[in-house]
Formats: C-alpha cells, sequence, structure tokens
C-alpha cells in the first residue's frame, strides 16, 4: 500500500507519463560519463556537454528521507539553484500536496518498483516544473536530485508507437488513474481524443486514429494505432 498522499497519487498519475518521455529525450542529449557541477553556477557538465540546472532535493540512502533543497541548510530557498524549483512548493501548498510542503520526507515505507521513494518524488516535481528533465546525481550516501532547464534539451514529439510501453511505466510508478496518465499525455501533444467508457479513442497528427481500452480495474488492457502513410 502506497504512502503517499491521494493528492500526490494523482498530480503524479496526470504527470508521469509526460515527465518520463522528458527524462529520454535526456537521456539521449546527455552523455553518460564523468560529471560535476556547480550550483551557484546553475550548471552540470558530463561527456562535454554543459545543462543549466535547479536543485530539487536529496535522498539520503541510508536514512531513507528526501530532503527539499529549499529546506536544505546548505542551501535554502534564496539560493540560485533552488529559486526555480519553488514553484513546487507554490503548487503544494495551492493543492495541499504534502509531499511537496514538508520539508523532509521519511520514505522508509517505499518498496518499489523505483529503486527508493526519492524517484517517485523527483518525477512528479519535475513534471510540475515542466522543464527538459532531472538528473540523480549520485554521491557517498545518497542522491541530489536536479531538474534541467535547458532550451538545448530536445523536446519529444508525439510518436503513438511506444504509447503502450511507455503508458505502463508510468502507471507503475502511479497507478492512481491510468485513463488520467493516458488523456493528460496526450492533451499535452494536443492530440484530440474523446473518451467513453473504458474507451479513449484519439486522432493523430497526419492522420490516422488509435483506440485505448482499460480493463474493468482501470488498466491498459489494449492500444490499436492505425496510421496513415
Amino acid at each position: 500500500m502506497s504512502g503517499f498522499s491521494s493528492a500526490f497519487e494523482r498530480l503524479g498519475a496526470a504527470l508521469s507519463a509526460i515527465a518520463l518521455q522528458q527524462q529520454e529525450a535526456l537521456a539521449g542529449h546527455l552523455p553518460r560519463a564523468d560529471w560535476s557541477a556547480d550550483l551557484g553556477a546553475r550548471t552540470y557538465t558530463s561527456g562535454g556537454v554543459t545543462v543549466r540546472v535547479g536543485l530539487l532535493g536529496s535522498y539520503a540512502a541510508d536514512e531513507r528521507t528526501w530532503l527539499w533543497g529549499w529546506a536544505n541548510r546548505q542551501f535554502g530557498p534564496e539560493h540560485p539553484a533552488v529559486r526555480p524549483t519553488l514553484a513546487v512548493r507554490e503548487l503544494g501548498e495551492r493543492l495541499a500536496i504534502p509531499e511537496f510542503t514538508t520539508p523532509e520526507l521519511d520514505l522508509s515505507w517505499y518498496r518499489g518498483p523505483a529503486a527508493h521513494g526519492g524517484e517517485p518524488i523527483a518525477l512528479a516535481a519535475s513534471g510540475v516544473l515542466a522543464g527538459s528533465g532531472y538528473i540523480g546525481a549520485g554521491y557517498d550516501g545518497g542522491s541530489a536530485y536536479l531538474q534541467v532547464d535547458d532550451p538545448q534539451v530536445p523536446r519529444p514529439a508525439f510518436d503513438p508507437i511506444p504509447v503502450p510501453a511507455l503508458l505502463m511505466s508510468a502507471v507503475a510508478l502511479f497507478p492512481a488513474d491510468p485513463g488520467l496518465t493516458l488523456t493528460r499525455f496526450l492533451s499535452h501533444h494536443r492530440v484530440p481524443f474523446r473518451r467513453s467508457g473504458a474507451v479513449t479513442e484519439a486522432r493523430l497528427p497526419g492522420g490516422g486514429t488509435a483506440r485505448a481500452i482499460f480493463d474493468e480495474h482501470g488498466r491498459l488492457k489494449n492500444w490499436e494505432a492505425s496510421l496513415r502513410v
């Protein structure tokens, strides 16, 4: 059973597919190599590629806790790397999402599917900020999570073929409402759709249609895409 609030779970369901697709775009842009970061200058460099970043927070592996950058005494809300991420806390205050407003979160209850409970927090926060993705920068004892906000990172286009796999990955992390996960993803890409009961029909860019069928538990049962060539 999830220890996350229902408000956080629903927000994560709405944003997870969008954020995961952006993570794939970031992974294709940023090489996996020795890296360095200068949070005062808001830069992260890996494999000769430098991107602009902000600080979301950090995950402590031994304590299994998440600490927001604005609550970290080494940084705080006025730090140049933290200021661009404060919109997450502001949204949490407006929508009463405790995961976004509690300075330090106990995630010892988390048992997957992500490696640890900090990953869903970072993914949801990155989705709120609608930037270029996030980076988990490991250090001795945990990971710092950096929000990438850089126009050089490509924005992925809509492709109907990988939608089922993307949706399955998103729903594994945030299973609250798979139908919402799909429709928010379609809306993000400005793909017209119509939802009727367990069926969602979409009109694909360039012609063609797609049809998503959900089972009685709300899980994706089938995705049929007919492309026009």
